[in-house]
């Protein structure tokens, strides 16, 4: 009954005698992903038809498999199905998803001797090369399309893509805009339009892209998800609410959602005292005050630098055991170090109740201590970690650039930050995890 039923809603049977074309299978795709009842339905009605033996029914099945996003079995379907456009442009994307790249691009070529669209290959070669980050290779096939700038939404898209990824944001968001206006209803243009927005801090008209998205396509929940950061970020719980819980109404189990909610729920509850964040600026600016600005002898200062002490909050986080225990460090230098701080009503070891401390910049001898890989490693940008819109903004109010500055920076610290969550932490964690890094932790 489900599955007739999201049959019936989609209008659409990839399963029936006849195999739908190209645009309806794409219209099929997004159908049954916009919520997870049509997805449930799909994937039982795709169950009923996996045992078809026949060529015919291997192709539907194959493009089911894909659609639902299980690409091994996908690619295995698809190499018995019969030999046409559809075949091999799906046998590409499966192929795509599992990184197996040159095999998607032999792929994308067959499927132009079966009749696919010269233009359309040559944009899905494009984003094949690109996502293998052979850029060389997807510009190489984007210019020979040149012909249809200004003409072409889905060129001016995929060389937006092209763009982004090198960095070159401002001619990005240009070729964005020209999509746009060239294809009102390009959501992945108006998407990443958006997206673009956001992250330069262009909140008004990231909310009108991400809303159009909103209105227009039921498919695009991460619009959504980005929406209601927006709002968050905005201070506007209740339409940030309302856009998670859009989202929950036809996917009630998606996991960021639920926990995005929450964190939503919690900022409604959240005070912000202006003079108290004041009070916390000028400490933080106390402690951040670099060991090289007190009068210390050379011995002392050398003894600091080389146990990674850097700044006044440094210091006081260390105890006058783990100072005398430090090789050729003295009795000297540790009264010389107390004197300059009883001159500030300060003390080795004292509970600092101040958690909003920038990260501290890497001592010179660090480079020279840590691998040269790990060193590669923390110098890349934050944007390698592939976050979330939330998650990347709030590293980026706390002035962070660099996996390197993440690992500096506690828990506490982030979690101190106005409107980061519980649910942006545990994913800068996972992140960080997958390199085999993490957060800094306080002894």
């Amino acid at each position: 009954m489900e599955a007739t039923a999201q049959q019936t809603q989609s209008g659409i049977d990839l399963f029936g005698d006849i195999l739908p074309n190209m645009d309806q299978i794409k219209r099929l795709s997004q159908q049954v992903h916009s919520s997870e009842a049509n997805l449930s339905a799909f994937s039982q009605q795709l169950e009923q038809n996996l045992n078809k033996t026949g060529a015919k029914g291997c192709l539907a099945a194959g493009i089911g498999l894909f659609i639902t996003g299980r690409n091994s079995e996908a690619v295995e379907k698809l190499q018995k199905g019969a030999d046409c456009k559809e075949k091999f442009t799906y046998l590409a994307f499966a192929l795509r998803e599992l990184g197996r790249f040159d095999e998607a691009i032999k792929a994308l070529d067959t499927s132009a001797k079966h009749g696919a669209d010269t233009l359309a290959v040559a944009m899905e070669k494009a984003a094949t090369y690109r996502k293998a980050k052979n850029y060389d290779a997807a510009k190489k096939e984007l210019q020979s399309c040149a012909n249809f700038k200004n003409v072409g939404a889905e060129y001016h898209y995929q060389l937006g893509r092209l763009l982004e990824v090198q960095g070159h944001y401002d001619e990005a968001t240009t070729n964005f805009k020209a999509a746009i206006e060239l294809s009102p209803t390009h959501w992945p243009a108006l998407f990443h339009l958006a997206y673009r927005c956001d992250l330069s801090g262009e909140e008004d008209a990231a909310i009108d892209y991400y809303k159009q998205i909103a209105a227009g396509s039921t498919a695009y929940v991460s619009a959504l998800m980005n929406l209601a950061v927006v709002y968050e970020d905005k201070d506007d719980y209740d339409r940030a609410a309302r856009c998670v819980e859009k989202v929950l109404a036809s996917h009630p189990n998606h996991k960021r959602a639920n926990l995005f909610l929450k964190d939503i729920e919690s900022s409604k509850t959240m005070v912000y005292d202006e003079e108290n964040e004041k009070k916390k600026t000028r400490k933080l600016q106390i402690l951040e005050t670099p060991i090289s600005d007190f009068e210390l002898s050379v011995r002392s200062r050398n003894c600091l630098k080389k146990m990674n002490i850097n700044t006044l909050g440094d210091l006081l986080r260390t105890s006058e055991a783990e100072l005398l225990a430090f090789k050729n460090f003295g009795e000297t230098s540790l009264r010389e170090i107390k004197t300059i701080l009883d001159a500030k009503s300060l003390q080795l070891g004292m509970p600092i109740e101040e958690k909003h401390f920038a990260p501290a910049q890497p001592a010179e001898n660090e480079v020279a201590e840590d691998d040269a890989q790990d060193q590669g490693l923390l110098s890349k940008p934050l944007g390698d970690l592939q976050l979330s819109v939330r998650a990347k903004k709030a590293v980026m109010n706390l002035n962070m650039h660099t996996i390197g500055d993440l690992t500096r920076t506690t828990e506490a610290e982030l979690l101190g930050c106005k409107n980061f969550g519980v649910t942006s932490l545990n994913e800068i964690k996972r992140a960080l995890e997958n390199l085999g890094l993490s957060l800094r932790t306080l002894e």
